[in-house]
């Protein structure tokens, strides 16, 4: 049986500019933006690539502290073509950190241990690691 992790709910204080930021600045698709009653509102969004979403909004989701859901991973084959890419979306980034060592016989010394790290506009925390090629 798969397990597969789908949705993530971000706490968020404002939608709007939480939406602009993912969608406009991190290139996330609007899956939807729905209304479905009085008070309720949910926005899903999903990363390039990804089969997991992320759900911001009100009413409807369960309630947490803006900007306290940390830890969140992205994953993606080149972190220096990532980074440039968040650089010029506008996206307050961190620069490209070595979190470990890889052998000597890896192709790129970033593989599996390269890492940036950015907040959206609430202070949920991201990372972004290279992973190239996986076993």
């Amino acid at each position: 049986m798969n397990w597969t992790l789908e949705v993530v709910i971000v706490p968020v204080s404002d939608i709007d500019r939480a939406k602009d930021f993912y969608a406009g600045k991190l290139g996330f698709a609007v899956d939807h933006d729905v209304v479905p009653g009085e008070g309720m509102r949910i926005v899903q969004l999903t990363p390039p690539g990804s089969g997991c979403s992320i759900v911001i909004g009100e009413g409807a989701v369960p309630k947490m502290v803006p900007g306290s859901l940390k830890g969140l991973q992205l994953v993606v084959p080149d972190i220096r073509k990532a980074h440039a890419e968040l650089v010029s979306r506008g996206v307050d980034v961190g620069d490209i950190q070595v979190l470990g060592a890889n052998p000597s016989d890896v192709a790129d010394p970033l593989d599996n241990v390269g890492f940036l790290f950015f907040a959206d506009p609430d202070g949920n925390g991201w990372s972004v690691q290279q992973i190239s090629a996986r076993p």
